[in-house]
C-alpha cells in the first residue's frame, strides 16, 4: 500500500462514503466536489494521483469508484475514525456532537498496533457514538439499518440505532427532543401533508417530528411484547 497524504485519505474517505449512497457504487466528479467542498478541476487531480497509485478506477469524463486497494484502504481509515469517536465520547466524555471533528484528525494516526491496542481497550466496539458499525480488523463492516423514521408507519414500535446527518447542529437539535442513539419511540401519529411525525420518545409527552429530521433517522423494528 503506498503511502497516502492526509488529502489523499480524506478523498478515498470520502468516495466510501458516497459509493455507500449508490447502489453502483460508482460516484461523478461534482458528487465529490459537493462531498469536499472543493472545485471539481481540484477533485479531478485529485482523481489522477490516486488512480495512479492503483487506489480507484478513474476514466476522464466518467464516474469512478475505488479499487480493491483503495477500498480496503478506506475502510480502515474509517475504522479509525470509528474508533477515536468511541474512545472520545467513553473515556474522554465528549458529547456526540463534538466526537467528528477531533476523530478527523486523530484518524491519520499511522501506527496500525495503536489502532488494534485501541480496539482492544474499548473492548471492540461494534457501533460508534452515532450508531455507524466500525469495520473489524480485517475490514469486515457490519450491515446496519438503512429505514428511516420516516418510512415506517404509524403504531410501530421502534429504536434509534443510527443518524445520518451527523453535524453538531443536527444533533444538538435532537437533544432537544431526548433523542439519542438506543432510545425507545412509537410513531402516533403521520401527518399527510407535510409528512411530519407525532412520537412519543422514551414513554415521555408526544412531539412532532419534521420530515427533515425523520428522514435522517434509522431505526429498527422492536418484537411486539407478549402479554
Amino acid at each position: 500500500m503506498p503511502e497516502l497524504s492526509f488529502t489523499e485519505e480524506n478523498y478515498l474517505k470520502a468516495i466510501y462514503y458516497l459509493q455507500q449512497e449508490n447502489d453502483t457504487h460508482e460516484v461523478s466528479v461534482n458528487d465529490i466536489a459537493e462531498k469536499m467542498s472543493t472545485r471539481p478541476a481540484t477533485v479531478t487531480d485529485m482523481l489522477r494521483k490516486l488512480s495512479e497509485k492503483k487506489l480507484i478506477n478513474y476514466e476522464k469524463y466518467k464516474k469512478t469508484q475505488l479499487s480493491k486497494s483503495g477500498l480496503a484502504a478506506a475502510i480502515q481509515i474509517v475504522r479509525k475514525h470509528r474508533l477515536w469517536e468511541v474512545f472520545l465520547h467513553e473515556k474522554l466524555q465528549f458529547s456526540w456532537d463534538e466526537v467528528h471533528e477531533v476523530a478527523e484528525e486523530l484518524e491519520h494516526i499511522r501506527s496500525s498496533k495503536l489502532i488494534e491496542r485501541l480496539d482492544a481497550f474499548l473492548e471492540f466496539p461494534r457501533f460508534d457514538p452515532h450508531g455507524d458499525p466500525i469495520p473489524n480488523a480485517a475490514g469486515e463492516v457490519e450491515p446496519a439499518s438503512n429505514t428511516t423514521l420516516s418510512e415506517s408507519a404509524a403504531g410501530k414500535n421502534l429504536k434509534l440505532v443510527a443518524v445520518k446527518d451527523t453535524s453538531s447542529a443536527f444533533l444538538q437539535h435532537l437533544e432537544r427532543f431526548g433523542l439519542h442513539i438506543g432510545v425507545s419511540l412509537s410513531i402516533d401519529e403521520i401527518l399527510p401533508f407535510d409528512h411530519s411525525v407525532m412520537v412519543s420518545i422514551a414513554k415521555a409527552a408526544p412531539v412532532m417530528l419534521s420530515n427533515k429530521i425523520t428522514t435522517n433517522l434509522l431505526v429498527v423494528e422492536l418484537p411486539v411484547k407478549k402479554k
